[in-house]
């Protein structure tokens, strides 16, 4: 059953060094701040897995708490490259990292197994394309009642799956509305998870046809942590803040400066920088605290 945590607590009791942590959230509900208290923690020899790896993962790169990234796409979405990745895959600062590079339909397959407690996924993929000769997990298998020939790969079954939710209610159940990517699968698929959430509410009330509710008994920790999706975005609450994107491709070029910034806006801040301030009205929108991407620019 779910524990009601602070963040800080939750990150000591659910992540160990040489675990294998999935952060998901696809453009949207991102878990920045359950990120920035792994790097606050000093974790290391992290398996980092994610379907879109972006700054939290430049971030938890480039401040030594990975060995090995699992992924299908990597990038600052509408920016470029994660510097801080580059500079770990390829000069081995501030440590080698080894890297897993599938497709999309890869990942989003393997977490469906992982959530299904298979030991592979098995789909129409991969043909005609060159990556399984950089990626021994990849394989191929003929299906024994039509002839075809399809993908395989591991199902993935982290350790632990973070994830940043809208609500959790009293009794531990978490929701998610808008874009939900592989949240639900993530967790499902885990040994372990923490959640963090904008808000803790009596009842979830209306919701949208698209909401997923993560029952009480699928979940670890949950801590409350209004803004912790900051700079992406949580619908319904606030957007995403885009300068914060454009100002990390400068931030994150330079080792001297990326060291200098982590340690103004993360190391020496706590989980309280991501909060908002915590009076709400129903239906009405919050924008975090901007000091990050103030800071950026």
């Amino acid at each position: 059953m779910s524990r009601s945590l602070t963040l800080a607590e939750a990150v000591a009791s659910t992540i160990r060094d040489g675990d294998t942590v999935a952060f998901e959230g696809f453009t949207h509900l991102i878990p920045f701040a359950a990120g920035h208290e792994v790097i606050r923690q000093r974790r290391r020899h992290l398996t980092l897995i994610r379907m879109t790896p972006d700054l939290i993962y430049d971030q938890l790169i480039g401040m030594g708490c990975a060995d090995k990234l699992v992924f299908s796409w990597v990038g600052n979405p509408g920016v470029g490259s994660l510097h801080r990745f580059r500079d770990a895959y390829e000069n081995g600062w501030p440590a080698p990292i080894a890297i897993e590079e599938h497709s999309h339909a890869a990942m989003a397959n393997a977490y469906e197994a992982g959530a299904a407690g298979l030991p592979c996924a098995i789909f129409r993929g991969y043909l005609g394309v060159d990556l399984s000769k950089v990626n021994p997990n990849i394989k191929h298998v003929t299906c024994p009642f039509t002839g075809e020939e399809l993908a395989a790969v591991p199902a993935i079954r982290p350790d632990v799956a973070v994830i940043h939710a809208l609500k959790a209610d009293r009794a531990g159940n978490v929701l998610l509305e808008g874009i939900v990517g592989v949240q639900k699968e993530a967790v499902l698929a885990a040994k372990r998870s923490l959640v963090t959430v904008e808000e803790i509410v009596e009842d979830f009330g209306q919701r949208s046809p698209n909401a997923v509710i993560l029952p009480s008994w699928t979940v670890g920790a949950i801590a409350c942590v209004p803004g912790g999706a900051h700079p992406s975005f949580a619908h319904g609450y606030y957007k995403r803040d885009n300068a914060y994107y454009k100002a990390w491709d400068a931030i994150s070029r330079d080792r001297d400066g990326f060291l200098a910034w982590m340690k103004a806006n993360v190391l020496d801040k706590g989980p309280d920088a991501f909060a908002v301030h915590s009076s709400r009205t129903a239906g009405k929108s919050t924008q975090p605290a901007q000091q990050d991407a103030a800071a950026a620019e």
